[in-house]
């Protein structure tokens, strides 16, 4: 098995991505050329010179390692260009930064109108680069950003013009590595967190070693008391305490029983929502939760693995959640299932999409599934909240989260 120790040291890696688009022939190769100092990626009078996407790791000072990717242009006609725009979505999906190239001789293109439309729909950090000023700007351009609300800077590749100005700003837009958090702002010092270690086989032993590691050293830096204890020691543990803890951490499968011996002002959570939380972004699936009550008898629903089940999980995602959600609703639904990072080709019948937590991937993996989610305007939930919300633990296990808590509450949600 892996170490504890290597798997941590692996979570810490994190390289934000940053996308140059645009249309074709804007400067967008130029660009990138220009941000890492050297002749990388091809550059040509000739429109549409970049067919796939360039990739390019580079130390970006002073903020550290980044991935810079070099996108085909927005506009490409026929079959070809419809898989070159589909292979920019999905880059969009995956980046943390976009940075959006424009002739600044041009007005705005329908294209351009339409690419912020989907940026926006991400609710990622965009910058607008308005590329080749030697040849003047048009006025009506930056009238047209200003009313986007754009952040835009004028530039020149070709004179090396506004490029430092550019960096400096696309490093103050990057957003840091917050995925390794899982109690940080959960505890306080002094807090008791007990931690049931949990029997369940539904998550890879070494992802369950790693996260208790990782919410002990947070605890022990927040200087927290942290207690680790079976769950059938439970109740021998809190007579040991003067008081109730601060916050009791179970496993999902237990949560239910717990809760009722536990008095409500004691907050309460799972490994799994622990995980959600790190890994994405619950007021989402809270939504999606909402959306649930609109299935209809056949309606199709996409249950979602970022990688390939063991067999303990196949009872879960082939079993348990399809029977959970029908005894729910009193109706037979159509279930699909897929094991792979990307969505199939063809949702357009698919009425609500179940993700896994993704306790083996990374934050952008999972993110990335949920932001084209977004794009294609489909409602995403999680194992982890749908469990919680059909077996009837809900708002209770997410009370420690405020801005999942506010959610609930905005979306008028009631527990089942």
């Amino acid at each position: 098995m892996e170490k504890i120790e290597d798997s941590f040291s692996k979570t810490q890696e994190f390289k934000p991505q940053i996308c140059i688009v645009g249309r074709r022939n804007v400067g967008k190769s130029s660009l990138l050329n220009k941000l890492i100092g050297q002749d990388y990626s091809k550059v040509s009078e000739t429109p549409g010179t970049t067919v796939n996407p360039v990739e390019k790791e580079y130390k970006l000072l002073p903020h550290g390692p980044v991935l810079l990717v070099d996108t085909s242009g927005i506009e490409e006609e026929g079959e070809l260009g419809e898989k070159k725009i589909s292979q920019t979505i999905k880059i969009l999906a995956q980046s943390d930064l976009i940075v959006v190239v424009l002739d600044a001789r041009r007005e705005l293109h329908p294209k351009e109108i339409e690419l912020f439309a989907t940026i926006e729909k991400l609710d990622v950090n965009c910058i607008a680069a308005v590329n080749k000023i030697e040849f003047g700007t048009n006025q009506k351009l930056l009238s047209e950003l200003k009313e986007l609300r754009l952040t835009h800077f004028e530039i020149s590749c070709k004179e090396n013009v506004g490029i430092e100005e550019l960096k400096r700003k696309i490093i103050r837009s990057l957003p840091g590595n917050d995925e390794n958090f899982l109690l940080w702002d959960i505890v306080s010092k002094g807090d008791t967190v007990v931690l049931l270690v949990p029997e369940s086989r539904q998550i890879p032993k070494s992802k369950i070693l790693l996260n208790q590691f990782q919410i002990i050293q947070e605890a022990i830096e927040k200087e927290s008391i942290i207690i680790l204890c079976r769950e059938d020691e439970l109740q021998q543990t809190l007579s040991g305490l003067k008081k109730y803890p601060d916050l009791i951490i179970a496993d999902s499968d237990s949560i239910k029983k717990i809760s009722a011996d536990i008095p409500v002002s004691v907050k309460l959570t799972t490994f799994s929502l622990l995980m959600s939380r790190n890994k994405s972004d619950l007021k989402i699936y809270l939504d999606g939760l909402k959306k649930i009550e609109n299935l209809q008898n056949g309606d199709k629903v996409l249950i979602s693995e970022l990688c390939f089940n063991h067999p303990v999980e196949d009872e879960i995602v082939g079993f348990k959640i399809p029977t959970l959600i029908e005894q729910y609703l009193n109706k037979k639904l159509n279930f699909v299932k897929v094991s792979e990072k990307n969505f199939p080709e063809h949702l357009q019948d698919i009425k609500l999409i179940i993700q896994c937590i993704g306790c083996s991937k990374s934050r952008r993996e999972v993110k990335y599934k949920l932001n084209l989610a977004k794009l294609l305007d489909i409602p995403i939930v999680n194992y982890s909240l749908l469990i919680s919300y059909l077996k009837g633990t809900m708002p209770r296990v997410i009370a420690p989260f405020k801005e999942a808590l506010s959610e609930w509450e905005r979306l008028k949600l009631t527990s089942v």
